[in-house]
Formats: C-alpha cells, structure tokens, sequence
C-alpha cells in the first residue's frame, strides 16, 4: 500500500509489509498517546469525525490521536445534526465536508456506505465501520493487541491460536480480524457462536484456502481451550429485527473467572472489542474477570490510540517528521499506562 493520500475502507488493502510498517510507526507513537512528549506535527490539520452510529471509543480515539499529533477536531454525530436528514447524498456530503478537512473518519450504519461516501470526498477517508462489513482499524489494533501480548510470552503472530466467541454472523470486528489473520501462517481458528450466529460462509471457506485450521463449534468449552487469544463479542442487538429475537442468544457464551480457570490455559488472553455488554442476561465478559491479569480488553481499547495515531501520520505523510515537532510534556500527568 502506498498510504500517503489513501482511503482506509477495508482490510483486504492491507499486506503483511503494509501491517509492519504501521506496526512500526505506532511503536514509536508511544511516547506522545502516553503523554511523555508532546507533538504538533499536525498543527492547523483538521479531521472531520462523522459517526452516524453511536460510538464511544472507536470516535473519541480517531478525535484523541489526531489532536496528540497537534490536528483539530470538528465533530457530527447521528444523521439528524446534518443536511443527509434532509435529502442531501452520500456523495454531496463527502463533496462538501472534505472542503473543511484534512482526513475524514466516517462511521454509518449501512453496508459499503463509508466507501460510496470515499467516492465523492477529496481527502482521505478512514472507514470507523460500516454496518456489520467491516471495521478495518479495529481489527488493525486488535492485531496489535495480539502481538503486543504475544511478544511479553515470546511467541509471533505465525501460528497464533485464537478462539473468537459469540455473535460472528453481524461482529464486523470478527470479519476484518479474520481477513487480517490470513497474512500470517499456520493460524489455528476456532469459531464458537450458536448456528444462527456463525462466521459467514465466505469468510471461513477464505481462512481455510489460506491453509489456516478452523474450527466452527457451538461449545464454549471446547472452543476456548487450547489457544493463545479468547476474543469475546458482544451480541449485535442493532443488527437484529427486534429485541426479542436478538434476546433468545443472550447470555450464550458467558465467560467468567471459573470457566475461564476450567478450560483455558493459564496465560490466555482475554479481548474484546468493547463496549462489553454488562447488563443482567448478557455479560459475555463477567466482572469477576476485571483482576484477572490476562484480561487485556483496556490495554486493546489503550492501543487503539496509537494504532489512529500511526494511520494518521502514514497517510498526511508526517510520520518521519513527528519527533522533530515535539517537546516534553511540561503538565502534571499521572503514570496511567
């Protein structure tokens, strides 16, 4: 991928080198997205942040790494703050905003939409989800995540053993992570999700060509153990008809301390790509697994920062200028990473 000027709208851009070399840049945003040093690299840049979903972290995080680079944020959110409410296109729209913009990070409700809009934008366009297609930065920083905590147990992402469980029919994080996952060798998946709710046909028959084994089974138990990664989900409620027929599977696939000690391994890690559902009925990720030192779902939501942070400066082609508009951080900042 050549990224300075670039959309960013699918995984199936990506190749492995292209992984690295964000990889590779990200490591070295670390010192800013900890607030040891203090960059503005992207002083008078503007990204325009559309999210047409609600969205906690995935919007703050895209507002949080492009301000840490010294750029400004101007924000919309939910389709009645903009003129599409009024009858104006995708195409208008991207027409009009990347007039006011640098880069654009776009979420929306509806499959292939964020690219329609990348159709009519003049900046690049960064795709924070598309219905249940795909959600490339996410599974980027997930990927990151893996090989974060792989690293601390001398282990590579080559022959990574991963359960991913729950809602995998709509979880778009699950489909870019398993089109990510197909970079690498000798990956070991295992699909845990009711019938209704498995991986799509597509997906997997890819994961399988790959040469990857994957498992499609409807056993927590089974599924999760054996493997280095337990990457949990949450139950698509949005996706579905009512609320009635998104009930009948929650609370499926819990994962608390005792299941957990019972049949993973001791050092499994724990991820999720947030927010984890802890309601009554639901809870995929039990409390009781917040002392849980291998529980890395705010260490994933903490590299997501980072992982924004290196998009940015590949793309607006800053990332070898970062350290020369820097300075130490001269405010009070508690050690939180």
């Amino acid at each position: 991928m050549h990224f300075p000027g670039s959309h960013i709208l699918s995984i199936r851009q990506f190749e492995r080198a292209d992984v690295d070399q964000l990889f590779t840049v990200a490591d070295r945003m670390r010192p800013y997205a900890h607030r040891e040093r203090v960059t503005h690299v992207l002083d008078g840049a503007i990204l325009g942040s559309m999210f047409f979903e609600p969205s906690t972290r995935t919007r703050i995080s895209f507002g949080s790494a492009f301000n840490l680079l010294g750029g400004e944020v101007r924000e919309t959110t939910g389709f009645e703050s903009t003129a599409i409410a009024k009858g104006e296109s995708l195409f208008d729209t991207a027409r009009v905003l990347s007039g006011y913009s640098d880069v654009i990070a776009m979420r929306h409700p509806a499959e292939g939409s964020v690219a329609e809009f990348a159709d009519g934008s003049r900046v690049p366009v960064i795709n924070g989800g598309d219905g249940a297609n795909e959600h490339p930065t996410q599974a980027l920083l997930d990927l990151y995540t893996i090989r974060s905590e792989l690293a601390d147990r001398g282990r590579t992402l080559d022959t990574l053993r991963v359960a991913m469980v729950g809602d995998l029919k709509f979880g778009r994080t699950v489909h870019s992570l398993s089109r990510l996952l197909q970079l690498f060798q000798g990956v070991k998946v295992n699909l845990v999700s009711p019938p209704e709710l498995k991986m799509p046909a597509e997906i997997v028959d890819e994961l399988r060509a790959g040469g990857h084994d994957v498992l499609e089974t409807d056993s927590l138990e089974m599924g999760i153990a054996d493997v280095d990664i337990v990457y949990s989900t949450r139950l698509q409620e949005e996706r579905f008809t009512t609320r009635a027929e998104a009930d009948a599977y929650r609370g499926r696939f819990r994962l608390n301390q005792g299941i957990y000690t019972a049949h993973c391994e001791p050092n499994t890690v724990i991820m999720h790509p947030l927010p984890r559902d802890s309601r009554e009925g639901a809870r995929e990720l039990d409390v009781d697994l917040n002392d849980n030192p291998n529980l890395a779902i705010f260490r994933q939501s903490d590299n997501g920062v980072l992982v924004r942070m290196a998009l940015f400066a590949l793309i607006l082609d800053v990332a070898d200028q970062v350290d020369d508009h820097s300075r130490p951080v001269n405010w009070y900042t508690e050690r939180r990473f």
